[in-house]
């Protein structure tokens, strides 16, 4: 069995799709590229496709993560090709590696996001975002299945911060001047959105954008704890994929194994 890693992309309309929206047109495009997926048992087995911590609905991504099992081996980048072919555009296969590693889920311990605010003075949003950084505690409310629940939102936040220009990947709603904020945040229980952080804005510092803000994420993977940047979860794939032919021909020539260091 060969284990596929992919990177896929919710852009522009295509961020209002829901989770299970994307799952059925993953496992339509499974069908159309043909590829030999490997079922679960059971009375109605499914294709074994594994999720990753996916973006809230109406948030745009650069960087969604799934895995998929096949039942023969495929070339990681035509099986790439053929996916994103048979996906809608905005729904963007963008990268490919064969697992060859474990735990790609806890690889994502961090994400960054831009928060696009139209109508939002740069000025305004610096003073708002120094208040939140400040602050000890930001308490937010989300209301959940079991109703309103209040939670700290600070320790999360690694960072937060306006940056000078917006980047080429975010969605842009409008060509109107705003804020751009980036928030890299950790992943953590219950979970810190960015929505929940433009609600401690709110609280703190009565931040409150005259339109919904864009929110596109931009990264998610290992955070570095030093610097406070956030690592690509396939490179440990791809580097152990660099490895393993070099291993191969060393391991084929005794003599090269022998020789002195």
């Amino acid at each position: 069995m060969q284990r596929i890693r992919l990177r896929y992309t919710k852009r522009g309309r295509l961020r209002f799709t829901s989770h299970r929206d994307f799952q059925r047109a993953f496992e339509r495009a499974l069908r159309r590229a043909e590829v030999p997926m490997a079922y679960s048992a059971g009375f109605t087995p499914h294709p074994k496709v594994s999720y990753a911590n996916a973006a809230p609905t109406g948030t745009g991504s650069e960087a969604e993560y799934l895995e998929i099992a096949l039942t023969a081996p495929r070339d990681t980048e035509h099986l790439r090709e053929l996916l994103d072919e048979s996906m809608p555009a905005g729904l963007d296969i963008v990268d490919a590696v064969e697992a060859r590693t474990s735990g790609l889920a806890d690889r994502l311990t961090a994400s960054v996001w831009e928060l696009r605010l139209d109508g939002v003075d740069p000025a305004e949003a610096g003073r708002a975002v120094a208040a939140f950084t400040a602050a000890d505690a930001v308490e937010v409310q989300r209301r959940t299945k079991n109703g309103l629940r209040t939670f700290d939102a600070r320790p999360a936040v690694v960072s937060l911060r306006v940056a000078e220009t917006q980047s080429e990947q975010a969605d842009r709603p409008t060509g109107r001047p705003c804020a751009i904020l980036r928030l890299v945040v950790r992943h953590v229980t219950p979970a810190v959105r960015p929505d929940d952080v433009l609600s401690g804005l709110r609280a703190v510092a009565d931040l409150a954008p005259p339109v919904p803000a864009a929110v596109t994420r931009l990264a998610q993977g290992l955070l570095d704890e030093e610097t406070g940047t956030v690592t690509d979860p396939l490179a440990p794939d791809r580097e152990a994929d660099t490895a393993a032919p070099a291993a191969t021909e060393g391991a084929a020539d005794p003599a090269a194994a022998k020789a002195p260091v």
